[in-house]
């Protein structure tokens, strides 16, 4: 049944005809109860108690379903949107009903999108490697990844706090400002002081679309500006190496031409051409296996080795080298690391270029330490000076090539690559080569190569 106000009408209608028709009866009834003001009262009692009853069956059915909107409404408030509905009738109140019912599924399906599209946000702020900020038109920090968090030393709560607070560079505070006051967008370069310093470009741009915020884009440029420096410092290094040897290539040459007719001259300059060339060939060497080493382009090539062997021939190489210095050796490799698998041609490169380097640093009249064993699955090779050994500052960057230490440790006329080249064989092995002061003097490298399988034995 529908209860709208066209039947709320028709029933007091009801009523009124109800009560004409009490009238009607009581005037043809005659007698005392004819007299119309009587008749006219029971009729309109007789109208009111209809109309009274259609009435309250009325109002009982719209309390009813006014309560059952009433508890889908406080389902909803409480964030209840997934129940269907009562039936609320097809009246006015039922289309009210449903049109609020509407619009609250409707803004259902809003939130549930704005929540997977926050998510969705959130996920590729966090993996973001840029640092990223956004400052509402009031000047309160909405967004802050962890990347900026991270760039700027920034607090967990930096959240929903004014920017000046929150952000402790003036640099980014000023343009951040700017913008909001309506500058054009900025890029500012700055470097972090505490801790580890760090070099950021900040990119300050308004929000887009709106006008009414401002976003803050931070880029980690630190590694950037080092390899770059590095590359400068490699391109000028490689061109002072390689003049230096041509200049006296050039000056010899010319030399000789000028004075040919001398015979020991010309031997003697020969020979430092000679000399000269030599080292030139040896840096371009070294500087095209960087390279290859660089491009990945140098495979392992295994095969069952005899390290002590293979100890023993680099020490006999190098003994002219280290006999001119009055330099001794000083052998020890367990007959443990016979028959290991590993890159002979690489695993002899590193101990030449060690055991040379050794040599050069050790003091006249003392020795090179040369040990081998086998540690935890791997060939655990040591290198051992006598010499100043290395500042402390300069014990992380020793593997870079052509890098200077302290003059107490110049380099005595090798290429500047040879531990370069180390690290990166040694990489190649999948090992690692690590380097220490010993406390009474000189440096120490450990070598470690992991060997695939072969012969050898555990033990020290």
């Amino acid at each position: 049944m529908r209860y709208d106000t066209r039947r709320t009408l028709l029933f007091t209608s009801i009523g009124v005809m109800a009560a004409a028709l009490a009238f009607v009866w009581l005037v043809l009834s005659g007698g005392a109860v004819g007299d119309p003001l009587v008749a006219v009262a029971l009729g309109g009692g007789l109208g009111l108690l209809v109309a009274a009853v259609a009435a309250t069956a009325i109002a009982a059915r719209f309390r009813a379903r006014a309560l059952a909107i009433a508890d889908v409404g406080r389902r909803y408030a409480l964030g209840d949107l997934s129940r269907p509905g009562p039936d609320y009738g097809d009246d006015e109140l039922g289309l009210a009903a449903r049109a609020l019912d509407a619009a609250a599924h409707e803004q259902e399906r809003r939130i549930v999108t704005l929540a997977r599209d926050r998510a969705r946000m959130q996920a590729i702020l966090a993996s973001m490697v840029e640092g990223v900020l956004a400052v509402d038109h009031s000047g309160r920090l909405q967004i802050v990844n962890e990347a900026a968090r991270r760039m700027l030393r920034l607090d967990g709560d930096a959240v929903g706090r004014p920017y000046v607070e929150a952000l402790r560079h003036p640099g980014i505070v000023e343009h951040i400002g700017r913008l909001l006051a309506g500058g054009s967008p900025e890029t500012l370069e700055f470097s972090t002081s505490r801790d580890v310093p760090r070099d950021l470009v900040a990119r300050v741009a308004p929000v887009a679309g709106t006008g009414r915020g401002v976003t803050v884009v931070l880029h980690d440029v630190t590694d950037l500006r080092r390899t770059d420096q590095i590359r400068r410092d490699f391109v000028a290094n490689v061109s002072h190496e390689l003049r230096t040897p041509l200049t006296a290539i050039r000056g010899y040459a010319d030399a000789l031409v000028d004075d040919s007719d001398d015979a020991e001259s010309r031997q003697r300059f020969l020979a430092i051409i000679q000399r000269h060339a030599t080292r030139m060939e040896r840096l371009v060497k070294d500087l095209l296996r960087l390279a290859l080493l660089d491009a990945g382009k140098e495979a392992l090539d295994c095969a069952v080795v005899d390290v002590p062997a293979l100890v023993a021939g680099v020490v006999d190489d190098l003994g002219p080298a280290a006999a001119a210095r009055r330099v001794r050796f000083d052998v020890a490799v367990s007959p443990a690391t016979r028959g290991v698998r590993i890159d002979a041609a690489k695993a002899h490169d590193i101990l030449r270029n060690l055991v040379d380097n050794a040599i050069a640093y050790t003091r006249e009249d003392d020795i090179v330490q040369v040990r081998g064993a086998i540690e935890h699955g791997a060939l655990h090779l040591v290198v051992r000076d006598h010499g100043p050994g290395i500042p402390p500052e300069d014990l992380g960057r020793v593997f870079e090539r052509f890098y200077r230490v302290d003059k107490s440790r110049g380099r005595p006329g090798g290429t500047g690559l040879g531990l370069a080249i180390v690290r990166h064989l040694a990489e190649v092995h999948g090992g690692t080569v690590a380097v220490t002061n010993e406390p009474d003097g000189g440096a120490r490298f450990d070598v470690r190569l992991p060997f695939d399988g072969g012969d050898a034995a555990p033990g020290a």
